[in-house]
């Protein structure tokens, strides 16, 4: 691709580094340069040039993608939703061999896409990784406060598997006390677990803020009794406790913004519905556009993979 050699990585320049300087696909330069195959047992040990094309190519045109883009926005239960789950609807669940940045080139042009908002302060260093390869390593919990019309302000608490972004609990109440805090933690242990007896969750973190409900002997002292290793969010870096945070902003873009809710029943049963939703159907990149439902039906542990 390149014969010059970049004096920082002292590497020969890559496909990606020339086609962004030229100002072409690197798809442009797949499906015309040639590749040449690692030696072989050919004579002189050279194996021929094969062409470039890296797999069959799609029959949508523009125009058929586009009526597709918004045949699924509109059938989708969420709004304000972005290229990667359209993309991800389309290749993964409808089947069609599209590509990602071809969605987001075409919603860019017809404004479909929703505005999003810029960061107004320096992203802090984070180097620890708080996604776990597998279930119930860690789980996270949270609350948030909403306005009713009636009740005033109440509080919605709720439990997250930081594997798959699955919310495995949820509480809507009145007084987000410490028994109000820890609710959607025991109903998480019961669904998982299938019971709420002693150290039914042993080995599983448990992340949290420094919240007054948090720190209570009765929250610390469940957590202890089923079973749970404490783990505390940094202060003033609420990206430690990033799962549960996002899944909040989520919630209220999705079913808080814009509305209205009179009391507390309404709101439950509001959330009741958005989470059966979400867990069945919001697809995440990081589990290959998979829903949080659809990831632990398919998880496999690594022993069973390596037998």
């Amino acid at each position: 691709m390149s014969t010059a050699t970049s004096v920082a990585a002292r590497q020969v320049y890559g496909v990606q580094r020339v086609c962004a300087a030229w100002g072409f696909p690197r798809a442009t330069y797949y499906a015309t340069a040639p590749r040449v195959l690692p030696p072989g047992d050919l004579p002189g040990g050279t194996a021929p040039a094969v062409s470039g094309k890296r797999g069959p190519r799609t029959t949508l045109d523009d125009a058929a993608l586009l009526a597709l883009i918004r045949a699924d926005l509109q059938a989708s239960p969420f709004t304000g939703e972005g290229h990667r789950k359209v993309f991800g609807r389309l290749r993964y669940v409808a089947g069609h061999r599209v590509g990602r940045n071809r969605i987001l080139r075409l919603m860019r042009q017809h404004h479909l896409l929703s505005p999003h908002r810029t960061a107004t302060v320096p992203a802090k260093a984070h180097d620890g990784r708080i996604i776990t390869d597998a279930p119930n390593v860690r789980w996270a919990t949270d609350g948030a406060k909403i306005w009713t019309t009636a009740d005033g302000w109440l509080w919605c608490f709720t439990t997250l598997e930081h594997w798959n972004a699955e919310c495995l609990g949820h509480h809507v109440c009145k007084v987000g006390d410490r028994f109000a805090a820890y609710e959607p933690v025991a109903q998480a242990v019961a669904r998982i677990f299938g019971t709420a007896a002693a150290q039914a969750a042993r080995g599983v973190e448990l992340r949290h803020d420094h919240g007054s409900q948090y720190l209570t002997d009765y929250f610390q002292g469940q957590s202890r009794y089923h079973g749970f290793t404490p783990s505390f969010a940094f202060v003033g870096e609420p990206e430690t406790n990033g799962v549960v945070e996002r899944f909040n902003r989520t919630l209220k873009e999705q079913i808080i913004h814009g509305k209205t809710y009179r009391n507390r029943a309404e709101l439950a049963a509001a959330v009741a519905a958005f989470v059966t939703t979400y867990n069945r159907e919001w697809r995440l990149e990081k589990l290959r556009y998979q829903s949080p439902l659809e990831a632990r039906r398919s998880f496999q542990p690594p022993a069973l993979l390596a037998a």
